[in-house]
């Protein structure tokens, strides 16, 4: 009997687990969205202290503000207080797959500390989380490859938020920047000065042919 009620027991945990996971993911032919949060307060936190709604669009247009980007977000900085429920909106202008995700969030609200949304192509999806009591930047980006680096790079600044992170578009500079010296040694120099001086020959040569 002892061994029956453990068993029922397991099961009614097991069970209560799976449905608060599929609670904070949903998925389709569209998308998904995982480790969202409607009401479980982090910690610190008396009560929800207000609530923001904003609208994050992603495609290919917002890159044309910054040379060799290929992606952007609409907007690359947002700024919030701490404890306040973000409504978010997120809009895939691309055929292709765009993600908006958030990490470094408290892992005992959000599996891997991350708040994922994701579009497998243009559409629109909503989702929604509890910023922590901290004052913290967080990086927000797109894990598909190549799209962070190419522009889908973003910061969320929470209660003031602890300075920029490096290579955000718009908000801050490259953490590494590609520096092309210009090499004057003496070998090249020689190159240089005769492939001007097979240029000009080049010319006069033509100008005198033309001419006869």
């Amino acid at each position: 009997m002892n061994k029956l009620m453990a068993l029922g027991l397991l099961l009614l945990l097991s069970m209560t687990a799976h449905a608060g996971m599929d609670m904070g993911m949903r998925m389709g032919n569209w998308g998904m969205v995982m480790n969202e949060n409607h009401e479980q307060l982090p910690q610190g936190c008396d009560k929800v202290a207000g609530e923001e709604n904003i609208t994050i669009k992603a495609g290919r247009e917002y890159s044309k503000e910054f040379p060799g980007t290929i992606f952007g977000y609409s907007q690359h900085e947002f700024s919030f207080p701490k404890c306040t429920k973000v409504n978010v909106t997120f809009i895939n202008e691309d055929d292709i797959r765009h993600q908006f995700m958030i990490h470094g969030l408290p892992t005992y609200l959000h599996s891997e500390g991350m708040f994922h949304m994701e579009l497998y192509g243009r559409g629109e999806t909503t989702g929604t989380f509890i910023t922590p009591k901290t004052e913290q930047t967080y990086l927000a980006h797109c894990d598909i490859a190549q799209h962070m680096e190419k522009g889908m790079k973003a910061q969320v600044l929470v209660g003031g938020g602890s300075g920029d992170l490096p290579s955000v578009p718009g908000i801050s500079g490259q953490l590494n920047k590609d520096t092309y010296d210009l090499d004057l040694s003496f070998p090249n120099l020689l190159v240089l000065a005769f492939l001007l001086l097979l240029g000009f020959s080049s010319c006069l040569f033509l100008v005198l042919k033309l001419k006869k």
